[in-house]
């Protein structure tokens, strides 16, 4: 029965992983587009917005995206606490190195600084444009919420892209881990397809954390 309750929460931690990751790929995308020319960015990035908070379909994926976040940290958490709990006392002479890498022995400390990332975030965009918290957001001249003068103000100040940007590798170091982990939890063992995973798995961990990172530095100097 425990290794049923085990199985069933790293199944729905791989699960909401691999979903989060494909949300990333879309939102990493959009942020790109504050790449582009100011005349140019305002307008595409507000009117993508509106699109995300207006569109029914859109507005369904974000429960699930919702949804997906609180599942993943609260399973995490109890699988997190389990194995402290069947490991309360540390061996004399520790060769888990040797077994495992640093990032999957510290994927609690991790999740954590990811998730101090997700309220940041939250509190500085969804909060202000989805609640209406703190200072209230104008308008552009098409009519949309200006989301894009609420990142290009938040990007301009140094602590908040410091911030952003050291987090971007904890992400980075999560996504690598947990992008491989979760297709053996679902059952994938093929030998060769793990290390196509793994390398797919670089590859994603690195254009997030960089992609995430980086961004914020070039609006600042923009």
């Amino acid at each position: 029965m425990a290794l049923n309750k085990l199985f069933f929460r790293k199944t729905i931690v791989a699960g909401t992983g691999l979903f989060l990751c494909i949300f990333l790929i879309v939102h990493l995308s959009a942020n790109c587009i504050l790449l582009l020319p100011e005349e140019t960015a305002r307008g595409l990035y507000n009117s993508y917005s509106t699109t995300l908070r207006e569109n029914p379909l859109i507005k369904l994926v974000a429960y699930a995206l919702y949804a997906s976040i609180l599942l993943h940290i609260i399973y995490a958490l109890l699988i997190t606490l389990r194995n402290r709990k069947a490991k309360p006392q540390k061996y004399i002479v520790n060769h888990a190195n040797e077994n495992s890498s640093w990032t999957s022995q510290n994927m609690g400390l991790i999740g954590t600084m990811i998730l101090l990332f997700i309220v940041v975030h939250l509190a500085n965009f969804w909060a202000r444009i989805k609640l209406g918290m703190g200072d209230s957001v104008g308008l552009d001249v098409a009519g949309n919420v200006d989301v894009y003068e609420v990142t290009s103000n938040l990007f301009h100040n140094l602590y908040y892209v410091i911030f952003y940007t050291v987090l971007a590798i904890p992400l980075a170091l999560h996504l690598y881990h947990g992008f491989k982990s979760a297709f053996k939890t679902l059952g994938f063992y093929h030998r060769r397809g793990l290390r196509i995973v793994a390398k797919t798995a670089l590859i994603y961990a690195i254009i997030m954390g960089v992609g995430f990172g980086i961004i914020p530095f070039i609006v600042y100097f923009k």
